[in-house]
């Protein structure tokens, strides 16, 4: 279970929000990889989501991104804690 600090005006980046100027959210990107790599070998699956994690300009650990692509691999769930400063 990964966890990431956000602040309140980039919650955006995180999450889909049809009003957001923002282009890429990583829910977005996380969703679509979820549904076409499940059962792909999570090293495959890695530099996807540093891909979509540093196109919405979040801070994701390697370890981070190693557990979300097991998640997609397995096809189990994730939960991702966010904390969301001022």
């Amino acid at each position: 279970m990964g966890e990431i600090t956000v602040s309140a005006q980039d919650m955006d980046r995180l999450l889909r929000d049809p009003a957001s100027a923002y282009g890429a959210p990583y829910q977005r990107a996380y969703a679509e990889l979820a549904e076409t790599h499940r059962g792909r070998p999570a090293d495959e699956i890695v530099p996807l989501l540093r891909a979509a994690a540093e196109a919405a300009l979040l801070g994701f650990t390697g370890a981070d991104l190693l557990e979300q692509a097991q998640a997609i691999s397995s096809g189990a769930p994730y939960e991702l804690r966010v904390r969301v400063t001022g």
